[in-house]
């Protein structure tokens, strides 16, 4: 089953690498009747000389080759790649915190636009670029902790709280696909994007309104705490997707560069669903 997520679902993304091989299955093979290759040798490959019938019987006697030594992709790689990303957001928006006054939002916007256009380069590259990646981390995490710092003057705790939310959500939803209770089918995958598109749309809409002068009450009141709502539903569909790519692509022994990309997916889905908390907690706690 292949993901709609965009940052998965590319031509090329996940494809399992030809060439892996293990000797024989899981645990320790061996003949009953001791070596069968005695008094035998038998050529290397790229001539590294003969391996003697020792050698081959430690060979065939040992272990399968696991996805560490053959170069796929395993989910101890995901975790390891999502924590460094998820690091260099959170030390750029600390960064952000620490050096930015409250108010002065220029170089947030600009280190945003340039986050997204780096977002969108590293959707459709085709290689993985981990140096690409990180370069959004830091970049959208310095427009975050701005962001997050402007809030939390005005309302404080507002980020421990929406930190707090966005990790409830994560550990949910994992829990929800990893028990059954959501699968990811095609229909799901349909209804989830269609919902999506909207929601974009009727965002963009919102922005340019509110540039002429407009508001159509879309971030505020009783009518913003269900747009909140949806966009933190939408956050967790998103999710769903990365899990269901990720389990995907281990399956199918995608090499092991591939963890950067998954890293990146689930990187995009966690700021979406941040973002969307930190404004449906400020509308709750009375400021639009």
């Amino acid at each position: 089953m292949r993901s709609s997520n965009p940052v998965f679902s590319r031509e090329g993304s996940f494809t399992r690498e030809p060439g892996y091989a293990g000797f024989g299955g899981t645990g320790q093979a061996g003949s009953p009747y001791g070596n069968p290759y005695a008094g035998t040798q038998y050529a290397q490959p790229q001539g590294q000389g003969p391996l003697t019938d020792e050698q081959l019987y430690q060979m065939y006697n040992g272990p399968s080759a696991g996805p560490a030594a053959t170069g796929r992709m395993t989910l101890d790689d995901v975790v390891a790649r999502t924590a460094m990303t998820l690091l260099t957001l959170v030390a750029a928006g600390a960064v952000a915190w620490f050096t930015l006054p409250f108010e002065n939002f220029g170089f947030a916007i600009g280190a945003s636009l340039v986050a997204f256009v780096v977002g969108l380069v590293v959707s459709f590259k085709r290689s993985v670029s981990p140096a690409l990646i990180l370069v959004y981390a830091a970049l959208q995490g310095f427009a975050m902790g701005a962001v997050s710092h402007a809030f939390n003057t005005m309302l404080n705790g507002i980020v421990i709280q929406a930190v707090l939310g966005t990790a409830a959500v994560f550990a949910a939803m994992l829990f929800a696909y990893k028990s059954g209770r959501i699968r990811v089918t095609a229909r799901y995958q349909r209804i989830g994007l269609a919902i999506a598109l909207g929601f974009v749309l009727l965002m963009l809409v919102n922005v340019v309104a509110m540039a002429f002068g407009a508001d159509m009450g879309l971030r505020s009141g009783p009518l913003g705490i269900v747009v909140g709502l949806v966009g933190i539903g939408l956050g967790a569909f998103f999710l769903s997707l990365d899990f269901a790519a990720i389990e995907e692509a281990i399956a199918q022994g995608a090499p092991q560069q591939e963890s950067w990309r998954a890293a990146f997916g689930l990187t995009l889905s966690l700021v979406w669903i941040y973002m969307e908390m930190l404004r449906l907690i400020a509308i709750l706690r009375g400021d639009d």
